[in-house]
């Protein structure tokens, strides 16, 4: 069981080349180079794809998960060391009635010739009584819980809530990251129907005619197996829902794209496979 975070605590969420350690937070330069806005990119296909970049000299600082509001001086959160994109340790989110803890966190990244550059930064977040639900697999490892379906089928169909946070570290046009997301979900619905169609649609207005740039928070947030709600901001957590999705296809769809067999993140995957097994221990 996972409990409350002491401000002198470090628990260490890993993936199988990075440690992710959570800490007080400090503010670094970092500078990035911005994706074009070519038709063919993908932010969400499992395989990489090709893009153009172009330069930028300007440093850019690090985004971090907290509502810009927020005096979090003495918070604590994780680093996703790829990205260096900072996720605090525990949070509420809009639509939820509990406070949520980091599991795990992962970045996605596209390849530009033998140049990987990274897109956003994600963090999933589940309800810390998850833990009493996944009894059949304690004492089992990182790999072997990263390896097995059913357990995150299991997460999924739980009626505790979950959110996933994701934090562009490129700007990206609204229409681009629909596409790509469209994408992954599309093949993921074996026979689409009315309800999936109208929850697919509400979905691309969230994002249509939006520029979502560098440092911007998507929220996708799981109330049951099917129902979603999405939040976006630039200005730090969101504090109001975009929108609310119902079709049961669309939303085990999302959840696959980034927890399943072939997921667009495995870096993400890997390190919430690694926070399970520290708390089933």
């Amino acid at each position: 069981m996972l409990g409350a975070v002491a401000p002198s605590t470090t628990v260490w969420f890993s993936s199988s080349t990075h440690s992710t350690r959570i800490f007080v937070l400090r503010r670094h330069s970092n500078s990035k180079f911005p994706l074009s806005h070519a038709p063919c990119f993908s932010l969400f296909s499992a395989t990489p794809l090709h893009f153009s970049l172009c330069n930028n000299t300007r440093k850019q600082p690090l985004f971090f998960a907290e509502a810009a509001s927020s005096s979090a001086v003495n918070a604590e959160y994780v680093e996703e060391p790829a990205t260096n994109v900072k996720f605090q340790s525990s949070s509420s989110f809009p639509g939820c009635s509990d406070s949520l803890i980091l599991f795990g966190t992962g970045y996605r990244e596209k390849v530009f010739a033998i140049i990987g550059v990274k897109v956003y930064a994600a963090g999933l977040y589940l309800n810390q009584s998850i833990t009493s639900e996944l009894n059949a697999w304690k004492g089992q490892s990182k790999d072997a819980i990263q390896g097995n379906p059913s357990l995150f089928k299991t997460i999924f169909q739980s009626s505790l809530e979950k959110s996933l946070q994701i934090i562009l570290v490129r700007d990206v046009d609204g229409k681009t990251f629909w596409d790509a997301l469209s994408d992954a979900i599309s093949p993921r619905i074996t026979e689409s129907t009315t309800a999936d169609e109208t929850a697919l649609t509400t979905f691309r207005n969230i994002f249509l005619d939006r520029p979502l740039k560098k440092g911007t928070f998507i929220i996708l947030t799981w109330l049951s197996p099917s129902r979603l709600l999405v939040s976006v901001s630039s200005q730090g957590l969101p504090s109001h829902l975009d929108a609310t999705i119902e079709s049961a296809n669309v939303i085990s769809a999302l959840f696959d794209v980034f927890l399943g067999d072939n997921p667009v993140s495995p870096s993400l995957k890997a390190s919430v496979a690694e926070g399970l097994s520290k708390v089933l221990k």
